[in-house]
């Protein structure tokens, strides 16, 4: 009788769980609850003696590091971490491992965004910052195959919360990192007291914005963004920018800027610009989705009849979006035109500087209305594609390049010790990095999740 309750009992309380995106924070915590009283009980105890390993044999490997393709290859996770990878013939399966054939696909790491936002806006309006839609957010992210996400900017108490509390065997969404919120001084003195305040958060970035909004705003004196950075080295804080043109760019690199947060969209990088990026190993994300958002629902964009993107989004955004008087507005807005004749240059930039050698990290600036989470960095791997990146170049700037740029340790390749972040994929992204859609698995911290079907 006791087997047959305590099995009823994990039944209900131990699925594979995807956090669907109506998931509360109330249900979490009941949960918890309920497994904390399972546990008092004898009937369930958290711990390392219930754990299975998994192994993933018979895989095509990407491992995310730009390594060759292990074919077939078996991975095996254990307590929500990569413990071996490689050929098939090099491994040995656990006993009583649990195993699952992945003859034909492809495993590789879980995509990083390495430029998101997260939290703060619900359909096409902000001011939504709170624990159940940054986690309503995080679910979408995953489900799109994005197991960590970069925000930078506009992080509140509740980001950083779940921030300290995702190292995790048991985390069942996208990681995040914070930046607190994006700090516009306008004096020296400003500079220092914002950084202060903002290290006293312990985010993971400074974050600041040089830039003129195409000549519509002042834009950060130089003073004051050589203030930013120097008080955040003296917190041995990365500093991130978002940028514009390529002068300020490089005053940036010069004063001690850490990532650059955007495309150069005013003209073509030259050498001096990419000596300045190779010579403190500086990463540079393109957000091209980002001028994509600014012009293009002057009318219905082609991938509003695309499943893949229709799986995660809100119908109710879409009607907004078809609306012939937003529609017109945005045909009609100078800005919105600017930013669409810049992004052939960004494009143009993102194939020198790779070409180069300057390490890219895949980043959209998804997250504000309109930048769809999850879909966007998808777009954003397809339009790399298009500006001359080969899959493979994009695959690792959207893992082990982006977990490098950003300091991140435990994720973004398939190797021991990392978390066990990684997608199953159909289809061979190799082959054409379109393939990135074809997800069948998602797991993160060695845990699968319940996935909507694309």
């Amino acid at each position: 009788m006791l087997l047959i309750l305590k099995t009823r009992l994990l039944s209900l309380v131990l699925p594979t769980v995807f956090p669907q995106h109506l998931v509360s924070c109330r249900l979490r915590r009941q949960k918890n609850a309920l497994l904390a009283i399972l546990s008092l009980a004898g009937l369930f105890t958290v711990s390392a003696a219930f754990a299975q390993p998994v192994a993933l044999t018979n895989a095509r490997i990407i491992d995310g590091t730009g390594a060759p393709v292990v074919f077939p290859g078996t991975l095996i996770m254990d307590q929500g971490r990569i413990v071996a990878v490689g050929a098939s013939t090099d491994i040995q399966v656990p006993d009583g491992a649990r195993i699952i054939s992945l003859e034909g696909k492809t495993l590789m790491p879980g995509l990083i965004n390495a430029h998101g936002h997260a939290g703060g806006v619900r359909g096409l309006e902000t001011g939504h910052y709170s624990e159940e839609n940054l986690l309503r957010q995080l679910a979408l992210y995953a489900s799109y195959g994005v197991t960590t996400v970069v925000s930078l900017g506009d992080d509140e108490e509740e980001g950083f919360q779940l921030r300290d509390n995702q190292n995790t065997a048991d985390l069942d969404r996208a990681r995040l990192f914070v930046a607190g919120p994006v700090l516009n001084p306008a004096t020296v003195e400003q500079a220092v007291t914002l950084v202060d305040q903002t290290a006293a958060l312990t985010p993971d970035y400074i974050k600041i914005r040089v830039d003129d909004n195409l000549g519509r705003s002042p834009k950060m004196p130089a003073e004051v963004y050589q203030a930013v950075s120097a008080q955040a080295d003296v917190h041995r804080i990365p500093l991130s920018v978002h940028t514009f043109y390529q002068q300020d760019t490089k005053d940036l690199l010069r004063a001690g800027a850490d990532h650059i947060a955007h495309s150069i969209r005013d003209s073509h990088v030259d050498e001096e610009f990419i000596g300045l990026m190779m010579e403190r190993n500086i990463c540079y994300t393109p957000t091209l989705t980002r001028e994509v958002s600014t012009y293009i629902y002057e009318s219905e964009p082609e991938f509003f009849s695309d499943a893949f993107f229709l799986a995660g989004v809100d119908a109710e955004v879409l009607t907004t979006l078809r609306e012939p008087e937003r529609q017109q507005r945005m045909a009609q807005n100078d800005a919105a035109q600017q930013y669409k004749a810049a992004l052939p240059i960004a494009m143009t930039n993102l194939k020198l500087l790779s070409d180069a050698g300057v390490r890219i990290a895949m980043g959209t600036d998804s997250g504000p209305p309109a930048r769809f989470q999850g879909y966007f960095e998808h777009l954003e791997m397809w339009m790399m594609q298009d500006a001359g990146m080969t899959p493979m170049q994009i695959i690792k700037s959207a893992t082990a390049d982006a977990a490098a740029c950003m300091n991140l340790s435990d994720t973004g390749s398939l190797l021991p010790g990392k978390w066990a972040d990684l997608l199953v994929l159909s289809e061979d992204p190799l082959e054409n990095i379109r393939n990135s859609r074809s997800i069948e698995q998602v797991w993160i911290a060695g845990n699968q999740l319940r996935r909507p079907r694309f």
